[in-house]
């Protein structure tokens, strides 16, 4: 048995490990998307916190004067105090200082931070493959399949031994070895829950339904919405959008709106304190002329099949706990690539060993 579950923890962490490479890299850095991307635009992200953020319709006016030719498509409300808001035009991304209407600085396309991000990311989902069979996504999927395979039967190899120590002076294919063990076994229990979680979003189409049936909950259906355009009615200002969806979702803070036009509904983006994913959990939709709420799902409110899939996310993710688990996610990931690199070089020192006993025995 020891046999069995030594050659299929070789060979099947031989078969995905540039995969595994990839998700430790690239997982490593997601865990701080947001925080790598604030250092790397440090002038334009931080601002001095004040008593009072700005109106949007101030902000709004501070932008139009400043790039009077240019259309607001959406604003980013920053959820830390310290953090500049982001106005999305027609041309460009706008940075403003939220307290005094200063603006840092803009973007008119993405810099190659931004592209590197978007290419980390779509290489974890997907190795980076766009085609509407999404095959990329299946690889990845099934590679962490593997990984749930090849953890446990790593476990059951290192039981054997039991060994939570260096042999710092023997062979250097055994210290390999008691390093890779050692790290293995910390690392194990988070491993398991990054590659469990991660299967769980790769077949979230088959995944979520589920959720839904073993909680006896139903998602919140999503209205057909069209907006009929009233050239001659005023449509709601951006402010009183964001008052609506605060009165709607008590306790959430809205972090992205969208500028309606004459036949669109205002789409606010909310997170709870608890939500400390980045994206939140939470949307409200409007009305643009009647200010009516069309739509509402709050993640503390949510039907328990979609919570499941959020904490799930966050779990993966790392946000969770904020950033204590991001740490810790981060580093697991890390690991697991050290894990590949410790596994190979020992693969590679004993077929050494091998070749030079054939060789001394021929």
């Amino acid at each position: 048995m020891y046999k069995f579950f030594f050659k299929l923890h070789l060979y099947a962490a031989i078969v995905i490990c540039p995969i595994l490479l990839i998700f430790a890299i690239t997982g490593s850095l997601m865990a701080f998307e947001p925080e790598i991307d604030h250092l790397v635009h440090a002038r334009l992200s931080y601002v001095e916190p004040g008593v009072k953020a700005l109106s949007l319709a101030a902000i709004g006016d501070k932008v139009h004067a400043a790039f009077p030719k240019d259309t607001i498509a959406s604003y980013n409300l920053a959820t830390s105090p310290d953090i500049s808001y982001l106005v999305y035009t027609n041309m460009r991304a706008v940075y403003i200082d939220e307290y005094t209407g200063k603006i840092p600085g803009t973007m008119t396309k993405p810099d190659f931070w931004e592209n590197t991000q978007q290419n980390i990311h779509q290489l974890h989902l997907r190795l980076a493959f766009r085609d509407k069979n999404d095959i990329g996504k299946s690889i990845m999927t099934w590679a962490g399949v593997i990984l749930l395979i090849i953890l446990p039967s790593g476990l059951i190899l290192w039981w054997k031994q039991k060994r939570v120590s260096i042999r710092w002076k023997e062979k250097p294919r055994l210290v390999w070895f008691d390093i890779h063990s050692l790290i293995g076994i910390g690392a194990f229990t988070i491993l398991m829950i990054s590659a469990f979680t991660g299967v769980m979003i790769g077949f979230e189409n088959k995944v979520t339904p589920m959720f839904y049936q073993l909680t006896g909950s139903k998602p919140t259906p999503m209205p057909d919405i069209k907006i009929t355009p009233q050239p001659n009615t005023k449509l709601i200002s951006p402010d009183s959008a964001l008052q609506i969806a605060r009165r709607t979702l008590p306790g959430a803070a809205p972090f992205n709106i969208n500028v309606a036009g004459l036949s669109d509904t205002y789409d606010i983006r909310c997170r709870y304190a608890e939500d400390r994913t980045p994206g939140g959990r939470s949307r409200v939709i409007l009305d643009p002329y009647s200010g009516k709420v069309l739509y509402a799902e709050g993640s503390r409110t949510a039907p328990a099949g979609r919570k499941i899939t959020v904490i799930n996310r966050a779990i993966h993710t790392g946000d969770i706990f904020g950033m204590f688990s991001k740490i810790i996610m981060s580093l697991t990931s890390l690991a697991l690539g050290f894990q590949v690199i410790s596994g190979l070089r020992m693969w590679w020192l004993r077929k050494w060993k091998k070749k030079a006993e054939t060789k001394v025995a021929g």
